[in-house]
């Protein structure tokens, strides 16, 4: 049995249930395999009072201590943080307030390895835990985590030193890898640690049978008329929703369904009003992963310009529903988007995006080829891979018997 202690900003709580689903899926499946035992540390930021009083911040002060999540033990404590200025200073803050239980629950039990699960804030506050316990650690990098914060002199700083104290770097992507090594850090040490998928939801369905049940819904009501684009994301301004809207006067017959919630909604609405295009886009909220599967199958294009990205999970999720993609060339998409069938590579422009959506709604691929693209993707192999990086770093430093 290893034991992991695992440090994580993004997880699931009770006041955020899909907040870092995606983690909490990797983690789960880890967890599932009987031979790992897991602890989560998810750490929560509060601004100092008055701005702790803020709604945002108050809801978040109520996360209970500890809870369980598929046989995961997860632990919230909180750290100070400062809104929009204090960045750069989480590290330290969150390893300030997580050490003293660190040290608690290690000397109760010893952990074979501390691991973090981005590489900014939680690499370099596991860094300084690891260094503390004395033992092993590797940090997952995912997208923004290098290419925001490794553009900030004081936090690159700070990740160069976690990336060297590091016994194992791990990247959702090849292209990734390729990143974190231009910004000085050891190639030879990062290994490709791809997504997974869970395929007892995400699979295709008869896209006509998808359409039915999501246009059933009530607090979805999704749109049935001529081609359906989907655009899944949080509304803010990375994610490109924006350019999709601008692509629409050039797709006269499609609808888009906006699948998401965030700061831009109001400013996104008015925008499609300007376009004369507002009659053809729908914002459906906050659209739940029960339902997500259903919507990917209806679609016929998935389209996600973003900004930025590592190698994204909805990616992943809507191929695995027979939807293909219009992404930018950012992160891993060459690595997703191989062949016209998986769908298209676009500049992230209005013109560009629309005429790769026109190419693929002239010759739709079909659904079970678009999902066999992502074939090599699930939670299963997903755990096997990282269960064995951490088993051999346990091997090596003693702290279990060789096989």
């Amino acid at each position: 049995m290893i034991r992991i202690l695992s440090l994580s900003t993004l997880f699931p709580s009770p006041e955020r249930p899909t907040f870092g689903k995606f983690v909490a899926n990797q983690m789960a499946g880890v967890a599932s395999r009987g031979d790992v035992e897991v602890t989560m540390v998810n750490p929560i930021g509060i601004p100092p009072w008055p701005l702790s009083l803020r709604r945002r911040y108050s809801k978040l002060r109520h996360t209970p201590a500890e809870t369980t999540l598929e046989g995961m033990r997860i632990l919230h404590p909180q750290f100070t943080t400062i809104p929009k200025i204090g960045g750069d200073g989480n590290p330290g803050r969150i390893a300030e307030a997580i050490m003293p239980l660190a040290r608690r629950l290690h000397a109760e039990q010893p952990f074979d390895i501390v691991d973090a699960q981005f590489f900014f804030p939680d690499g370099p506050a596991a860094a300084r835990i690891a260094a503390d316990l004395g033992v092993p650690l590797t940090i997952k990098a995912r997208g923004s985590d290098i290419h925001y914060w490794g553009g900030r002199p004081r936090a690159l700083e700070q990740m160069l030193g976690a990336a060297r104290q590091a016994d194992r770097l791990l990247a959702v992507s090849c292209a990734l890898r390729s990143d974190m090594a231009r910004l000085g850090m050891a190639k030879d040490k990062i290994a490709v640690h791809y997504t997974g998928l869970d395929r007892s939801r995400f699979k295709v369905m008869d896209r006509a049978a998808a359409r039915a049940l999501v246009s059933a819904i009530p607090e979805l009501g999704v749109w049935t008329r001529g081609p359906l684009i989907v655009t899944p994301g949080s509304l803010i301004q990375i994610k490109g929703q924006r350019l999709v809207i601008e692509a629409l006067p050039e797709l006269e017959e499609a609808t888009l369904a906006i699948a998401g919630t965030g700061e831009d909604e109001q400013a996104l609405r008015a925008h499609a009003k300007e376009l004369g295009v507002a009659d053809r886009v729908q914002f459906l909220g906050h659209v739940s992963h029960d339902v997500l599967p259903q919507l990917f199958s209806a679609a016929n294009v998935v389209a996600l310009p973003s900004e930025r990205e590592g190698l994204a999970n909805v990616w992943i999720e809507a191929m695995a529903c027979g939807a293909p993609l219009v992404i930018p060339d950012i992160g891993g998409a060459v690595e997703v988007v191989t062949n016209p069938g998986a769908g298209r590579i676009a500049v992230r422009e209005p013109h560009a995006i629309a005429s790769a959506i026109r190419e693929i709604l002239k010759n739709q691929p079909d659904q079970d080829a678009v999902a066999q693209n992502v074939a090599r993707f699930c939670w299963e192999t997903n755990a096997a891979e990282i269960v064995e990086i951490w088993r051999a770093l346990a091997h090596r430093e003693g702290a279990l018997p060789a096989d």
